[in-house]
């Protein structure tokens, strides 16, 4: 396992606050009186049954949707009270990596990672491409990936791709919507990784959505879990697999969690 209980890191500063988020759309309520906070340098895995929002809040935090109560603040600061320049100075410190990829199809690798450098930094295009070529090397992707487009690649080099962009403009927090979905077992394991690699390389603080009970246990320092509407408890793996709640229960000591257990235990 890559985070051992052993080695879990100590909570440093917040570095996003989530308090008393309430999102809904019509009479559809996803999150009531919502409490979250992520740390400095840590890997938060947000878990959840079908249906509680994790993606929505992933894209809540991140200013793609709308809260309808509350208050989010990244590093220490509520973006939707600044000017939108402001505002886009503080988005480029974090990265996100969608669970689709979300990588423009027009366009090969090299032109889709430099499209938010030639945006938001006024980099010349030659120089941008350099950089984007850097970004998918970081990610594992060979130099021949360079000028495929998406729909030329396999699953797995798309998520690499996709996270390449994310890391285009060397953020600080990195959102991972269910990166390893879709992947077979050992893409899977390998992505995750990347992930706990790139983290401790680049001092990345990363949020995490996944079902991926491999996921956790292999990347993750934390885990919150979304229930009843909110955040039920977010704590060490360990301690919220002893969380007395029926779900919670049914998906870390099923087969699957126990067998994850398992494969964690030997990884150590």
């Amino acid at each position: 396992m890559a985070n051992s209980q052993a080695q879990r890191k100590c909570p440093g500063d917040v570095i996003i606050q989530v308090r008393g988020l309430s999102t809904r759309f019509g009479n559809h309520i996803v999150h009531e009186d919502l409490d979250l906070d992520l740390y400095t340098g840590e890997i938060l895995g947000v878990v959840g049954g079908s249906g509680t929002g994790k993606s929505v809040l992933l894209r809540t935090i991140v200013g793609l949707n709308t809260p309808s109560a509350g208050h989010i603040r990244l590093f220490d600061t509520d973006l939707t009270e600044l000017p939108a320049e402001e505002r886009s100075r503080y988005e480029q410190r974090f990265g996100v990596l969608f669970q689709g990829g979300a990588l423009f199809t027009s366009l090969n690798l090299v032109q889709n990672i430099s499209v938010p450098l030639v945006e938001h930094t006024g980099l010349a295009r030659v120089d941008a491409e350099e950089i984007a070529r850097m970004k998918l090397a970081l990610t594992g992707l060979p130099p021949e990936a360079a000028l495929k487009y998406p729909a030329e690649l396999s699953g797995g080099m798309v998520k690499r791709a996709a996270l390449a962009r994310a890391l285009a403009l060397d953020p600080e927090i990195l959102f991972l919507d269910e990166p390893t979905a879709g992947l077979d077992p050992i893409g899977a394991a390998d992505f995750d990784e990347l992930i706990v690699t790139l983290s401790k390389a680049l001092g990345l603080t990363v949020f995490l959505v996944t079902h991926d009970l491999d996921t956790l246990y292999s990347t993750c320092d934390r885990v919150a879990v979304l229930a009843q509407r909110k955040v039920l408890v977010a704590d060490t793996l360990d301690r919220v697999a002893q969380t007395d709640d029926a779900w919670i229960q049914e998906y870390f000591h099923g087969p699957r969690g126990r067998a994850a257990i398992a494969a964690g235990t030997k990884a150590t």
